[in-house]
């Protein structure tokens, strides 16, 4: 009548673990890198990323796309954040107003200019986490060296 130790809905918990646990396998490594890093990595330049993409063949040209949509979206988050609050200002003339507007503003032009960089460049069809992780990893290796 008890449910006993080894009964079906274990292995569909354990499962649903697992599952999740490889989707955000990704977590553990940012984890392990940013937030409780043996040693901090130091900051680097944009001729180091440069340096990347001219030295890995693979995964430099997805890096080097992934962060011209980067570049994308953040030109879509000022167009966004002064296009809302300009309105917003215009037609209420509130301070506290057009300051959320800017803030939400900023937002959904990172969101819609990602998205247009997205189609644009084919992310969909690039492995960009996956060329991330790379740099990030090259650059731990020349830093320890």
């Amino acid at each position: 009548m008890g449910e006993s130790d080894g009964s079906p809905s274990d292995g569909y918990w354990e499962n649903w673990k697992a599952y999740w646990r490889q989707r955000f396998a990704f977590l553990e490594y940012h984890k392990r890198i940013f937030l409780i890093p043996e040693k901090q990595l130091p900051k680097w330049s944009s001729s180091d990323v440069e340096e990347f993409i001219a030295s890995d063949h693979i995964h430099g040209p997805v890096l080097k796309t992934a962060r011209e949509a980067a570049t994308i979206a953040a030109y879509g988050s000022g167009i966004g954040a002064v296009s809302t609050a300009g309105l917003a200002w215009k037609y209420s003339k509130s301070p506290h107003g057009a300051v959320m507007a800017f803030g939400a503003g900023a937002i959904f032009g990172w969101t819609f200019g990602q998205e247009i960089a997205s189609h644009w460049l084919q992310l969909y069809r690039l492995d960009t986490m996956s060329a991330q992780m790379k740099f990030l990893d090259w650059w731990k290796q020349k830093s320890e060296a």
